[in-house]
C-alpha cells in the first residue's frame, strides 16, 4: 500500500489559518464545513482529509447547504472567468443546441421546485448523463432531494480537495486463480464501475485476463470515488472447463472502500463449487 501522503498536503497542513481557510472555502463555500476541516489539521494523508470532509459534509444543516451550494453555477451555465466549474462541466460543452435548451428549462423548473441550484458531480458526466440526472432528481421530495444534494456535495468536495492536496487517484486490479484445477483463470472479464458515497455507479471499463489470470488495464478511479465494484463474468470460464454443465456462479461481484493516491489488489480464487476474494498486495 502507497502512502497518500503528499507535498500539496505538507502545504496545506503548514499554510496559516487565513491562507488555508482560503484554499478550502475555494472547494467548498460552507463557513462550517471548511471550520470543521481546519481545527483537524495536521492531517497525516489524504485518506484522512478526505474522511474528515465527508463527515462535515454529514453534519452540514440546510444553512450550511444552502451556502455551499451558492457557490455552484448551474448546469452548463458556468459564470465567465470560472475555469473549474467549466472543466467540471465539460460535458456540457459540445452538447447540441435542442439538449442545451432542454437543459436550461430542466434548470428552472427544478430551481423552482426546490429553491435551489440543480447540484450534480458532473466530472466525467456527458450532456446527456448531466440531462437525464435531473430529469430522474426532479420527481424527488425536497426530503429526498436534500440527501442526495448532501452526497453529490460531498463527492465534489472530495474531487477538489484532492485537487488540492495533489492526491493520486485510487487504482484497482485483479488476478483469477482456478483453485479447481490449479492454475490462472484466463480469458475472463471484469468490468470496474466506482462510485461516490451512495451514489449511482459508473460504469469506467472493461479488460480480460490475460494467462496469468492477471488483469492489468483496469482504468484509474475518478479522484472522488469511494467505492469500486469489479464485476467477473465466470460462466464463460466455468462452463468450458472439464466440470461442465451450466456455471452455478455465472457472476461474480466484490465492492470495495477504496482510498485516493492507495493501490487496491482484489484476488478472485475461484472453482465451480465456490469463490472467495482477499485484499491483496
Amino acid at each position: 500500500m502507497t502512502s497518500s501522503s503528499t507535498p500539496g498536503l505538507a502545504r496545506f497542513n503548514a499554510a496559516d489559518d487565513g491562507a488555508a481557510r482560503t484554499a478550502l472555502l475555494g472547494v467548498c463555500a460552507s463557513t462550517t464545513w471548511a471550520g470543521a476541516l481546519l481545527a483537524r489539521r495536521p492531517y497525516p494523508d489524504a485518506r484522512t482529509l478526505l474522511a474528515a470532509s465527508d463527515a462535515a459534509v454529514a453534519a452540514l444543516d440546510e444553512k450550511d447547504l444552502a451556502e455551499a451550494m451558492s457557490a455552484h453555477p448551474p448546469i452548463g451555465r458556468p459564470a465567465d472567468g470560472d475555469d473549474r466549474s467549466a472543466r467540471e462541466q465539460r460535458g456540457m460543452a459540445d452538447a447540441p443546441a435542442d439538449l442545451l435548451a432542454e437543459m436550461l428549462g430542466l434548470n428552472l423548473a427544478y430551481q423552482e421546485k426546490f429553491g435551489h441550484v440543480f447540484l450534480v458531480r458532473a466530472s466525467g458526466l456527458t450532456a446527456a448523463e448531466l440531462r437525464d440526472a435531473v430529469r430522474r432528481r426532479i420527481a424527488n421530495s425536497p426530503d429526498e432531494e436534500r440527501e442526495i444534494v448532501r452526497a453529490e456535495l460531498a463527492g465534489i468536495n472530495r474531487l477538489r480537495l484532492a485537487a488540492l492536496v495533489g492526491a493520486d487517484t485510487a487504482t484497482v486490479s485483479t488476478h483469477v486463480l482456478d483453485t479447481a484445477a490449479g492454475r490462472p483463470a484466463a480469458g475472463i472479464a471484469v468490468a470496474l464501475a466506482a462510485r461516490t458515497g451512495a451514489g449511482p455507479w459508473r460504469e469506467l471499463g472493461t479488460a480480460a485476463t490475460d494467462t496469468d489470470g492477471r488483469c492489468a488495464r483496469l482504468p484509474p478511479l475518478p479522484a472522488d470515488a469511494t467505492h469500486a465494484r469489479l464485476q467477473f463474468d465466470t460462466e464463460p470460464y466455468l462452463t468450458r472447463e472439464p466440470a461442465g454443465g451450466a456455471a452455478f456462479f455465472p457472476e461474480v461481484t466484490a465492492v470495495l472502500a477504496v482510498t485516493a493516491g492507495e493501490h487496491h489488489h482484489l484476488p478472485l480464487l475461484l472453482s465451480p463449487f465456490g469463490y472467495s476474494v482477499y485484499r491483496g498486495s
